[in-house]
């Protein structure tokens, strides 16, 4: 089983929704990064439950506890461990699918392949573990700003709702006005309308959320195999509710000759730049200096309250199951922060791996 991910800068994420602790351990990031629990931790507050009428309804405050790495406010060099404790599992809610795998859910592939599967809220399978993603993303992040990077992720599409299209800094500005994270407020209305409907019926609803880096210097990425989007979109892609990746236009460049998509070079204030991006700041792999922009499509919640078919695997019958316990209507607003903390993460590798930020100490 793989739980890791990064060659310089390298994540390892641990724990289980209903056990005793999640968590990660970042190796990799430089000495004499000014860091705190405190920066950790805002981050994870945009991710933890119970914040909305559009998120699950499960109380956990996800506070953080640093084990190693900093000394006297900076990080050592050293791996930093970061750990929070589950207080507020509902085990109970579980128990009737030790056998029987839940729709459109992990269960039965992890019962197929480990056997002793941890089947309470969905064990290592669940979005619970993308904490991991946040405490890596979050010192990423701390670290990408030193060389004066931003990332921000928002939602654009919740079901057939569609945001308009905003500047960076109204996006920044914006998402934090709404609890879906969209930063067109009048879709944000609509958006969150759509999900207390769903809610109410017991249903789900999926959608798009958008990540976007500014400041990301030319030249990262590896252009055969290790290709800047190719990491982007392994990293994006190994979201749990995440089915599809784009990056600039994506799919839309089916739609398009050359001709009216190829992004044409200028020179602008001494500078190389594109009169467009429809490349989303990466072409033949590495980055041209543009914003990097990429896209995911995020199922609805699989953890519906309807009345659904399944089976039961000890007495190989079919068998109707219905979900009760406390789940997200829609994983977008949540998924943003994961999505920022992913797109971060590879980012911080790249810098280092291409000689950007110094591997071990920041000071050099």
């Amino acid at each position: 089983m793989s739980n890791s991910i990064g060659e310089k800068f390298r994540i390892t994420s641990f724990g289980a929704s209903h056990g005793k602790a999640v968590g990660a351990v970042v190796d990799g990031c430089p000495a004499n990064l000014e860091l705190s629990a405190e920066d950790i931790q805002k981050e994870l507050d945009k991710r933890k439950p119970g914040t909305s009428s559009v998120t699950t309804p499960r109380k956990e405050a996800d506070e953080v506890q640093i084990l190693s790495g900093i000394f006297e406010g900076k990080t050592d060099g050293t791996p930093i461990a970061g750990v929070i404790y589950n207080k507020n599992q509902h085990s109970k809610d579980y128990s009737m699918f030790k056998n029987t795998p839940r729709p459109s859910h992990g269960d039965f592939g992890w019962m197929m392949k480990y056997g002793n599967y941890d089947y309470n809220g969905g064990g290592r399978g669940s979005g619970r573990v993308t904490i991991g993603h946040v405490i890596g993303g979050a010192i990423a992040k701390k670290l990408l700003k030193t060389k004066n990077i931003e990332i921000i992720s928002h939602v654009v599409q919740i079901g057939d709702i569609k945001a308009e299209p905003q500047d960076f800094n109204v996006i920044k500005e914006n998402i934090e006005k709404n609890p879906v994270r969209c930063a067109d407020l009048n879709a944000a209305e609509k958006m969150e309308e759509l999900i207390l409907a769903k809610k109410q019926e017991g249903d789900s609803v999926g959608g798009i959320v958008e990540t976007i880096a500014v400041g990301v210097p030319q030249g990262l990425g590896e252009p055969v195999f290790e290709r800047l989007d190719g990491d982007l979109a392994r990293i994006l892609m190994n979201i749990g509710a995440v089915k599809g990746v784009e990056i600039g236009l994506g799919f839309d460049i089916a739609n398009h000759a050359g001709s009216e998509i190829n992004d044409e070079y200028q020179i602008e204030n001494g500078e190389v730049t594109t009169k467009t991006n429809n490349s989303g700041g990466i072409i033949g792999g590495m980055s041209n200096g543009m914003p990097i922009i990429s896209r995911i499509a995020v199922k609805p919640t699989p953890s519906i309250s309807k009345c659904q078919n399944s089976i039961d695997l000890e007495t190989m019958e079919n068998k109707k199951i219905e979900i009760k316990g406390r789940h997200d209507p829609c994983i977008c607003p949540r998924v943003t922060v994961v999505a920022e903390s992913s797109t971060a993460i590879v980012l911080a590798d790249h810098m280092i791996r291409s000689g950007f930020i110094h591997p071990t100490d920041l000071k050099h």
